[in-house]
Formats: structure tokens, sequence, C-alpha cells
């Protein structure tokens, strides 16, 4: 006779750590790579972050050799790409502080907050109308273009209930535009400086491109091609930006759980309350105490950068480059129309927030 499923003994600690071990292994294993290579001077110069080449190296095991490995591997490839990714958003606070937003000044936050909301605005709007996608898609494309890129789609999928190939297709867009953006922002300031077409001095440039340009290597990367100077500016108003995640997340949460598709029995959505976001602001917080040493922050974003880029390659892991064909041009249909708005729109936004504060 067959013992009842509920009189089995549940596995230890121990047991379980054993079993998530080999696939933590591998996660960690594709995170070193993409850590080792992302200092390339080649990949520096275009914005290709440890997190990109995480998720790229990823999809390429996980089309060849990883349906092999799935078996002894899957625990610890779901441990990393659920739990290292909130812990890895968590641990993201320790970039920014507070004081970042007293650099930008009210006209700062402002911009940010109307970009941000703008555009994922529209990203529901179109994705949803026009190009007719599913809603989880739009929504995470929208989240990557509006706020910061790849960690944004990653920290919204637990609200949004995205599939690994839907997290994926919206970080490709992050890629491709973002990459662009790398290179079109500084020329069209340079062709704007010569000819006087819109004011806007090194500091304006840096608040424009901290605010619409998606990845925070990318803005770096944008901002120094026209000066230090610039990139500084871009860099806060970008941390700024990134600040707006948490809130961003909760206010998502609530309108999906107010208007989303009916549950199971007719039921509504519940609430999905992103705890790590609470977690996000709280450390935050802690580092714009400037309490804890400096050593130690730079460790702690360190061990960050391991655990997302673990996350970005167990989501690359899981994803079947059939899913990506699936999904079509579409997705990049609708981020082709996001970085047109963040360009123009975000530009006009700039120069309305500059003109109403003076």
């Amino acid at each position: 006779m067959n013992t009842p499923a509920a009189a089995l003994p549940s596995p230890t600690t121990a047991q379980r750590w054993r079993g998530r071990l080999p696939g933590l292994l591998l996660t960690g294993a594709v995170a070193a790579a993409a850590m080792g290579l992302a200092p390339l001077p080649w990949l520096q110069r275009h914005g290709i972050s440890a997190l990109t080449l995480a998720i790229v190296l990823g999809i390429a095991l996980g089309n060849t050799l990883y349906p092999r490995l799935a078996a002894s591997a899957g625990a610890g490839v779901g441990f990393s790409k659920h739990w290292l990714l909130r812990a890895g958003i968590v641990l993201y606070g320790l970039r920014l502080t507070f004081q970042d937003i007293g650099q930008v000044g009210v006209g700062g936050v402002l911009t940010d907050a109307l970009v941000l909301t703008s555009t994922f605005a529209l990203a529901w709007w179109a994705g949803t109308r026009w190009f007719r996608l599913d809603r989880e898609s739009a929504l995470l494309i929208g989240a990557g273009s509006s706020i910061c890129g790849a960690a944004a789609v990653m920290a919204a999928e637990p609200v949004v209930r995205g599939r690994a190939d839907q997290v994926t297709v919206a970080v490709s867009t992050v890629v491709v535009f973002g990459t662009l953006a790398m290179f079109l922002y500084p020329a069209l300031y340079q062709l704007n400086l010569a000819h006087g077409w819109i004011p806007m001095d090194t500091q304006a440039y840096g608040v424009f491109t901290g605010s619409t340009v998606h990845e925070v290597a990318q803005v770096v990367a944008a901002g120094r091609a026209v000066s230090e100077g610039a990139a500084d500016t871009a860099v806060i108003a970008k941390m700024v930006r990134v600040m707006m995640l948490a809130p961003f997340l909760i206010g998502l949460s609530m309108l999906l759980a107010r208007g989303g598709m009916p549950g199971a029995c007719g039921q509504r959505t519940k609430i999905v309350v992103p705890w790590f976001a609470f977690g996000f602001v709280a450390v935050a917080g802690l580092n714009s105490l400037q309490v804890l040493p400096a050593a130690i922050v730079s460790a702690a974003i360190d061990l960050d950068t391991v655990m997302l880029a673990m996350a970005m390659a167990a989501l690359g892991l899981t994803t079947h480059v059939s899913a990506l064909r699936k999904a079509g041009m579409k997705p990049l249909l609708l981020a082709l129309l996001l970085f047109g708005w963040l360009l123009a729109g975000g530009l006009g936004i700039n120069l309305g927030v500059r003109a109403l504060l003076g």
C-alpha cells in the first residue's frame, strides 16, 4: 500500500540546499563568466553590463547543454531566479541615497516622475490596444523602458506574473534600444550644439539622459560621451528614477488588483505585495545615513551584482529560443514606440518642467 503524500517526511533544510547546489553552481559559473567578460573595453564602450551578458550566456546554455542538466539543476536555478532576484533588488538600494534627490532638485524629480508614468501608461495602452500583446509582455516592456531597464523588468515580474520568455523578450528590448540611445543621444547633442535649435547645456543634457535612457550603464556611456559633468548629472537623475521603483511596484500591484483579470471563481486578482520593494527603500534609507563603512558598502554592491547576474543567468537558462521567435516583431515595435516617446516626449517633458520652474 502506498504511503499517503501527507505522511511522507518533508525534506530537511540540509537536503533542500543539497538539491539546490548544482543549480546554484551553474548559475554562479555563468554569472562569474559574465562578470569576467564585462570589463572588456569593447563591451564597456557599448555599455553592455554583466547582467546583459549573464542572460545572453544563460540563453546560449539553456538551448544547448542545460536541458540535459535540468533534472538535477532545476531546483537551484529556480532558487536563483526567485530568491536571489529579490535579495538583489533589496541590495540595489545601496547604489543610491535620498541625498541624490536634493542634487537634481524638484525639477529633476518631477521630470523623472512624468517620464516614468507617461512611458508606462503608453506601454500599457499601446501594447494591449495597438499591438495586441498580452498584458504581461506589455507591462514588462513598459517597466524596462520607463524605470531602469533589466532590473525593473525582473522586479516587476513577480507583480505582473510574467513567464520567463516574456521577461527575456522585455530585457532584449532594453538591450536593443538602450544601446541605440547611447550612440544617438550624444550625436543629437552635438548636432543641436552646432545649430542651436534647443537651449541645452551639459547639465540639462545630463538630466534628459538620466530621465529617458534605459540602463544605468547606458546612461553613464551616453553622459561620458559629452562630458564627465554631464555623466555625473545623468547618473544622479537616473538614480532618482531608480528610487521610484518601489512606489511603482506597489502602485502597479494595486492597479492590477483593482482592474485586473478575474481570478479563480470570478474573484479579482489579489494585491501582490512586493515586500522586496520595501526592503529596497529601507536599504537606500540606511545608505543615506552614511553609517556603513565604505568597504562594506562596496562589498555589498559587488555581492548584489553577483546575485542579480545569477538571477539573470537563471532566467536565460529557462528561456527557449522558440519562445523568443514566437513573440515576433510586436514587442520590438512597442519598444520602438516607447523609445520614440522617451526621445521626443521625454525632451518635451524636460523642457516643459524647466520652463515651469524657471
